[in-house]
């Protein structure tokens, strides 16, 4: 295990904090940053780079999530390597691939070509986007979740899954050059994924679909700009049109085990008491 410091952006996030933790737990010197984080990180204050990556050996990257994030993941690739950082390992989706095409792989391109080590890991949807993610856990604890993803189907992915997949790459060998796509191990419709969230917890919530014009009033009515709610629907309509039915094996490509299932991902989420209102 290297004592030099390895750098977490998004260090406060679903898989940020999870790596943080995972990394710690292996003895791993970590560098917790984010705007909120011991370490300031703002993607939108480069001034904020430097003192964050200043002798970090390696760093996970969670993007802006914004328009301008491949500018952004360019040149910080750029500080990075002139640091001394060796390896890079960017959280990205599988959707990017699948559906996107290339003019949404830039942000991959801008890390592949940073002249460091560099890991790619595309998740699918988050099972935790229902506990964790106001777009879904705030519908889920009202009791109806209104979406425009018809019965389409879904792989969804355990964040704890992402973060050990994340933690091995950023300190063991073998993973340079590697683009893992990463999935949960059944596909579920967002029907029968709340029909196993009321199951668990004693509720009465309903999936219920809609069109996409209607989810997009929705969203606009909760003061969410035209471009989120563009990039949703657009991402709710791959899963709809069948584009996310098919399973990957990243997760055991890296830990030589199947991924979380769903089941176990809701039935350690309610007893928590996440979803009770």
């Amino acid at each position: 295990m290297t004592t030099e410091p390895i750098l977490v952006v998004g260090a406060t996030g679903k898989t940020g904090r999870r790596v943080t933790s995972l990394l710690r737990g292996r003895g791993a010197d970590v560098r917790a940053a984010s705007r909120r984080a011991p370490t300031p990180f703002d993607w939108y204050d480069t001034a904020t780079w430097e003192p964050a990556v200043r002798g970090a050996v390696a760093a996970y990257l969670v993007d802006s999530q914004g328009s301008d994030a491949p500018a952004q993941l360019r040149e910080f690739g750029e500080l990075a390597r002139a640091a001394g950082v060796r390896r890079l390992v960017l959280l990205s989706s599988r959707d990017w691939a699948v559906s996107g095409g290339e003019e949404y792989l830039t942000g991959e391109r801008a890390v592949q070509e940073s002249g460091v080590e560099w890991t790619i890991l595309r998740a699918t949807w988050f099972a935790q986007n229902f506990s964790e993610d106001p777009l879904l856990a705030d519908q889920v604890l009202a009791g109806e979740l209104r979406l425009p993803t018809g019965q389409g189907l879904e792989p969804f992915i355990d964040a704890d899954d992402i973060a050990e997949v994340a933690a091995a790459t950023l300190v063991e060998d073998g993973h340079a050059g590697r683009i893992y796509e990463l999935s949960g191990p059944r596909l579920l419709t967002f029907g029968t994924a709340i029909d196993e969230i009321a199951r668990a917890t004693g509720r009465d919530i309903r999936y219920v679909p809609v069109t996409p014009e209607e989810h997009a009033a929705h969203l606009l009515g909760r003061g969410e700009d035209r471009a989120f709610v563009d990039l949703v629907n657009t991402l709710f309509s791959w899963i709809r049109d069948g584009h996310n039915a098919h399973l990957s094996d990243g997760v055991r490509q890296v830990l030589g085990r199947p991924p979380r299932d769903f089941t176990e991902y809701v039935t350690t989420t309610a007893t928590t008491g996440a979803w009770n209102p």
